[in-house]
């Protein structure tokens, strides 16, 4: 996989505190954005996931 570049247009209010976040644990704020972004597609396909189950199975 590989990557491509994504720019952004954010508020200097968020922008800071993407910083104090990715601060707090050391990252980038590049990194932060990108993990976070992940973390969430992630969550939404896994609560995907769950609900075809269920729906196949049967709600327990």
């Amino acid at each position: 996989m590989g990557s491509t570049v994504l720019s952004l247009r954010i508020d200097g209010e968020l922008l800071d505190r993407l910083k104090g976040h990715a601060a707090k644990r050391g990252m980038s704020v590049q990194d932060y954005v990108a993990r976070t972004l992940i973390r969430d597609d992630f969550d939404e396909r896994f609560k995907t996931s769950v609900e075809e189950t269920e729906r196949f199975y049967g709600a327990v």
